[in-house]
């Protein structure tokens, strides 16, 4: 463990994490989330600007949330709210919630033999708390393996309180240039897609394909529903053929907690990144959430527990058996684009 030294990053506390191919860094200060990711010195992760800055410049009022989102592998967002700034039942709510900017307690650091196998082991806990109100807890645990090129994120998160509260989490992927680039797509086990705004409806039959950075562009985001495979996992994967023999970093997880998918494209100047991301609601804002009737709940005591891997793919013949899979669970050449996030919706309860 580590703490970075200077300027609004002073004094947090981070982890490197080697896997050999893999390297990454784990912000213990930042929910435990990711930050840099590379694959044999390659970056995966896009950085924003504004670096890794420490949780006291949290800004929770509208879009103040933007000033300290540091992007990389991983920003987690909510947990009792996330999606864009709101009212809700009389509560003003920033964008993305709390959680992000929440120092964990760090519970385990560590590697260890098994059998042939090196583990290598994180735990921490990040806790939502307010007298009177909620008082929920994230326990995260990262693990990887010594040669492996895969990160498995297994999240618990708890109701300690007394008193049904709202939930919603997002796990807000975020991978830039060189994997991200004209020469890249965006493979999905995607049903049904439909654009988030009349931004999105332009170009919404591209949402897989990229461009490269433009002046003045405006995000799209797209909101996804995935099949998923006999197990129950859904896939998402960005793949780019030109570097090495073929990248590709791909994301599993379990549709029976993350029933959702948000896309979010932006192909800007100095902001060129694609978020995939995995999420239990959409970012239209809590208040949305709770007049679509799909805002989800946790009951005082309940437990919800979340895994979700990230893996790393290269070669034409690996990306190949990924692009099959994906395409056997998907069962369809090209998912159905939608006009309206009502249809969305409905279709999708």
């Amino acid at each position: 463990m580590f703490q970075l030294a200077d300027g609004p990053e002073k004094g947090v506390r981070c982890i490197s994490l080697k896997t050999g191919p893999l390297a990454a860094t784990i912000v213990v200060d930042r929910a435990m989330d990711i930050a840099n990711l590379e694959y044999k010195g390659i970056p995966l992760a896009w950085i924003s600007p504004t670096g890794i800055k420490a949780p006291a410049f949290y800004e929770p009022e509208g879009l103040g949330w933007l000033r300290g989102f540091f992007g990389g592998a991983l920003t987690t967002c909510g947990l009792t709210y996330f999606g864009r700034p709101t009212v809700d039942e009389g509560e003003q709510l920033g964008l993305h919630g709390r959680v992000s900017y929440t120092p964990a307690r760090l519970k385990l650091c560590r590697g260890r033999w098994i059998g042939d196998e090196y583990l290598m082991e994180i735990e921490g806990e990040v806790r939502e708390v307010k007298v009177f109100e909620p008082n929920i807890s994230l326990h995260r645990r990262i693990e990887a393996r010594l040669g492996e090129t895969r990160i498995l994120i297994k999240d618990t998160v708890s109701n300690n309180g007394w008193s049904r509260q709202p939930f919603m989490i997002l796990y807000h992927f975020n991978f830039g240039y060189p994997l991200l680039s004209k020469d890249s797509k965006l493979m999905s086990t995607s049903r049904l897609v439909v654009p988030r705004d009349q931004d999105a409806a332009e170009g919404a039959e591209y949402y897989d394909s990229f461009d490269e950075p433009q002046r003045g562009y405006r995000e799209k985001v797209y909101f996804h529903d995935l099949a998923v495979d006999s197990d129950g996992y859904a896939y998402a994967a960005l793949v780019n053929k030109r570097i090495l023999d073929g990248l590709a970093v791909s994301i599993r997880f379990r549709k029976s907690s993350l029933n959702r998918l948000i896309e979010w494209k932006m192909m800007g100047e100095g902001t060129y990144v694609l978020g995939i991301e995995p999420a239990n609601a959409l970012v239209l804002g809590r208040d949305a959430e709770r007049r679509y009737g799909t805002l989800q709940f946790l009951e005082p005591r309940e437990e919800r527990e979340i895994e979700v891997e990230l893996s790393v793919v290269e070669g034409r013949e690996e990306i190949k058996k990924l692009e099959e899979r994906i395409k056997s669970v998907r069962s369809v050449e090209r998912p159905k684009i939608l006009k309206t996030i009502d249809e969305f919706v409905d279709m999708t309860r």
